[in-house]
């Protein structure tokens, strides 16, 4: 049976270098933010490229028709399907049963860096696009069913990638593949049609680079600040549970 990974992400947390980190390996295929088209679409966000998005996946508007697809045929018959979701377009009414049938992974990373970068795209961003209200929701609901998802922070990845990345791989039960630590330079043809806006850092990597060595970004504004200061007690929720790598 092909395993399905869904690795429930926030934004601008190293989401689509992980992507192409398992898209290398030669048993594995990818799936870019399965439920982004349809959440554009009913939030009415004005994220940059949301036309080109909304036209080039229309598709993937339903989020019935993409819960279905998560548990169908897995393309080109490949032994593991890795799914990036991005946790806020898992919207409340989406059908999240399918959550029974995928192993899940939570990537997080330090808030303080996920808000500047994101801010720089899209300076509306309130907490809720951060995506970590939806992730806490969502694990303490798989930690209630009885299982424990592991949760990786990108900082780590970046600082120890073939340790953290070998302790994702026994946490989910598959074989960890030298093949995740580098990867071709350039975009893939599994890339969302939002690459354009995202993912210019990303398409010039070819690994996991080391993390920054300065200190986080600091807010002066009232209305960041108080974000970041709820945003970092939702992640600290997470991190408790991190494989940290050595």
């Amino acid at each position: 049976m092909p395993v399905r990974i869904a690795m429930i992400s926030g934004p601008r947390t190293v989401s689509t270098a992980m992507l192409r980190s398992w898209g290398n390996r030669a048993d594995t295929a990818v799936w870019d933010e399965p439920f982004y088209a349809q959440w554009l679409a009913k939030t009415g966000k004005l994220h940059p490229g949301r036309d080109a998005v909304l036209a080039a996946h229309a598709d993937e508007l339903d989020a019935d028709v993409v819960s279905s697809r998560i548990i169908g045929p897995v393309p080109d018959g490949q032994a593991i399907w890795y799914q990036k979701h991005i946790a806020q377009h898992l919207l409340d009414d989406v059908d999240l049963s399918w959550l029974g049938q995928v192993r899940c992974a939570f990537l997080i990373r330090d808030p303080a860096r996920m808000l500047a970068s994101l801010w720089k795209r899209f300076p509306e961003a309130t907490l809720m696009d951060t995506g970590l209200p939806k992730q806490v929701a969502l694990f303490e609901s798989i930690v209630a069913s009885g299982d424990r998802p592991p949760v990786v922070d990108s900082d780590d990845i970046r600082r120890s990638p073939e340790a953290v990345l070998r302790g994702l791989c026994i946490a989910l039960d598959v074989p960890f593949d030298p093949a995740m630590l580098q990867w071709p330079s350039g975009a893939r043809p599994t890339d969302g049609a939002w690459a354009p806006w995202w993912y210019d850092v990303v398409n010039e990597s070819t690994c996991f680079a080391p993390p920054p060595i300065d200190a986080p970004p600091d807010f002066e504004g009232p209305r960041q600040r108080d974000i970041l200061a709820d945003a970092r007690a939702l992640y600290d929720q997470l991190a408790q549970h991190r494989i940290e790598g050595h």
